[in-house]
């Protein structure tokens, strides 16, 4: 889900002609990146270190709500993408660089717990957050966000062709839609693995390797990652338009098209992507308590705010995301340009954690070969 924050965030840089800080530290409270152990996370300090992956975004308003109810300033420390973040809490782990990780969601959860990362603690106010983002009973994870990965297409396109754009999984199969798809790897691209486990939710594991036998017979195209699939092969995205891309069809979010709407100038009255609703896979994010944190009330304190409104209703035009709050209210763009998938497929993090290997390597044999 990752992805569409940094391709959001790189497009206004662009737009501002600006470069892009990932908070600077100060003493009203806003963010500070690059934070150290030597800097505040010690027993009675009055900082919480917060170890992200490259793509958490937050408002320097909420950043200072939070200082003013706790008295705790934020300190972010960015360490790549979620998987490279995840490695290096794992080296660390019993001596955490921070006090508080997000940024683990359902495909790599399993790895995360059986490693120990994570202090139990029932934040306050879950019993608002949707009881089906709440996968850990033993609560060393709380949920903060959802993304959903789906096939996204372009409007014009399809109208131009008079074709009435997929909305299933089974639909992309079908002799229209021939040559028409690009996707991520899924060995190395995050919307890439959850494409494919969203096939694997929706086809079932005795039938998966069989649909993509099909949709490779129908002409798909695997590009190694989201932005060159999105921004180079996607004719549907400003990025695609430029570079006269031919694929109508791409592995992307349900929150890109109000990522299209935001960033054009003059805004368009619609988004010019749409999303096929059948086609997509359920991502939750999670944030936990490090183990060995040294401030864990500090800690604690910032698990709370996180599934509070006012960071959950942050989050939307920052990174993105869905809330997991219940009453928390989305913002225009998103309800009058984005999707609501209501059931999307997904697969148990354990099931993701046992057979996530054997998935790849078995797709990367039906489609790469």
């Amino acid at each position: 889900m990752n992805t569409t924050t940094k391709y959001a965030t790189t497009v206004l840089a662009a737009a501002l002609g600006v470069t892009v800080l990932a908070g600077c530290g100060s003493d009203d409270g806003s963010a500070g990146s690059g934070a150290s152990k030597g800097s505040g996370s010690g027993s009675g300090s009055k900082t919480v270190t917060l170890v992200s992956h490259d793509s958490f975004n937050v408002s320097d308003k909420v950043l200072k709500a939070f200082t003013e109810e706790t008295g705790y300033k934020v300190e972010i420390l960015k360490s790549g993408d979620a998987g490279a973040a995840l490695n290096q809490e794992i080296l660390t782990k019993g001596s955490p660089r921070g006090d508080v990780f997000f940024g683990v969601d359902n495909t790599l959860l399993s790895r995360a717990l059986d490693n120990g990362l994570f202090t139990a603690y029932e934040a306050k106010g879950l019993d608002g957050v949707a009881p089906d983002t709440q996968t850990d009973e033993k609560h060393r994870v709380t949920p903060v966000d959802t993304g959903d990965i789906c096939v996204n297409y372009d409007k014009k396109y399809f109208a131009d062709k008079k074709l009435a754009p997929p909305k299933t999984f089974a639909d992309l199969l079908k002799p229209a839609y021939k040559n028409l798809l690009v996707t991520e790897n899924a060995a190395s691209s995050s919307p890439g693995l959850g494409f494919l486990l969203g096939t694997i939710a929706a086809e079932g594991e005795d039938g998966y390797e069989a649909y993509w036998k099909k949709l490779k017979a129908n002409g798909v195209k695997v590009v190694d990652g989201w932005e060159q699939a999105y921004n180079e092969e996607f004719s549907g995205s400003a990025g695609g338009k430029k570079a006269k891309a031919d694929r109508p069809l791409v592995v992307s979010y349900a929150s890109s098209p109000p990522v299209e709407v935001l960033y054009a100038d003059p805004q368009p009255k619609e988004a010019p992507t749409g999303v096929a609703t059948g086609t997509c896979f359920r991502q939750t994010e999670y944030a936990g308590l490090l183990t060995g944190a040294k401030n864990e009330a500090g800690g604690k304190a910032l698990l709370d705010f996180m599934i509070g409104k006012t960071f959950q209703e942050d989050m939307p035009l920052n990174m993105f995301v869905n809330p997991v709050v219940k009453d928390a209210t989305l913002p225009e763009l998103f309800t009058k340009f984005g999707e609501k998938i209501d059931t999307p497929p997904t697969v148990a993090p354990e099931k993701i954690t046992a057979n996530r290997e054997q998935w790849i390597q078995s797709w990367q044999s039906l489609v790469l070969k």
